[in-house]
């Protein structure tokens, strides 16, 4: 069988970092992409040479990102893409950014990564998507849909959007062949949690924080064919923390 590929933005830590344990655990090349270089405290087979270093946020970085991602698929089609990349600035000691805290700055370069980015990869890589009749799951966050203490407001902002994207994707590229669904994480156990997040336990009906693994599990199911008629769907990774 011809191996299958994956394109993972943000593959240098927490869920990218185990999403591509377990894609590769599955048989599949993954290609990754982050800001920085490979990271050699996450390796895994041809890590250093199917990793592209690249800014999200750069318009002309992204078509360079393109272009490497083509020449490495060789005119083979791409069986899916993985938008896990996001940022969410904090402010001094860690605070919260607010709506009265937020720079346009904050708010551009949120933009340009959480959103902008996915939807930049869908429509430059569409060709090779349908070619593969490929799929993409993108990796929104339990804040998009309620205030959170820690999640600041243009990160908030920036998944809710990235849900009406993977809405909007789902419908346009169905027929197209590409199924377009999204995986939305509560508190997931990574090196970059807020301080505090501890004492959010009592709200999660499992009475403990998630594994990145768990979501990287969720986000292969919806790329196999396991998925077929799954398209357009929001899959809540949380626990049970829905109050």
């Amino acid at each position: 069988m011809t191996q299958k590929t994956l394109l993972l933005t943000g593959a240098s830590r927490g869920i990218g970092h185990a999403t591509v344990k377990v894609f590769q655990a599955a048989g599949w090349r993954v290609l990754t992409v982050s800001r920085t270089a490979f990271d050699s405290r996450c390796p895994w087979h041809a890590g250093a040479t199917d990793h592209i270093q690249g800014d999200l946020a750069d318009p002309d970085a992204r078509q360079e990102m393109v272009e490497r991602v083509r020449e490495a698929l060789g005119g083979a089609g791409l069986n899916a893409i993985v938008n896990n990349a996001g940022i969410s600035p904090k402010g001094e000691g860690g605070a919260r950014l607010g709506i009265a805290d937020s720079s346009d700055e904050v708010w551009r370069q949120v933009m340009n990564v959480n959103l902008m980015g996915p939807a930049s990869l869908m429509r430059d890589l569409l060709p090779e998507l349908s070619a593969a009749r490929g799929t993409v799951v993108n990796v929104g966050s339990i804040v998009g849909s309620r205030v959170h203490p820690f999640a600041g407001a243009a990160y908030a902002c920036s998944k809710a959007a990235l849900g009406a994207l993977t809405r909007e994707a789902a419908a346009e590229l169905g027929p197209r062949g590409v199924r377009v669904n999204m995986v939305t994480p509560g508190e997931i156990e990574t090196e970059i949690l807020s301080p505090g997040t501890e004492d959010m336990l009592e709200v999660i009906p499992l009475r403990r924080l998630g594994k990145p693994d768990e979501v990287a599990r969720v986000v292969l199911f919806l790329c196999s064919e396991q998925a077929s008629y799954v398209n357009g769907a929001v899959i809540d990774v949380n626990g049970g923390q829905h109050a």
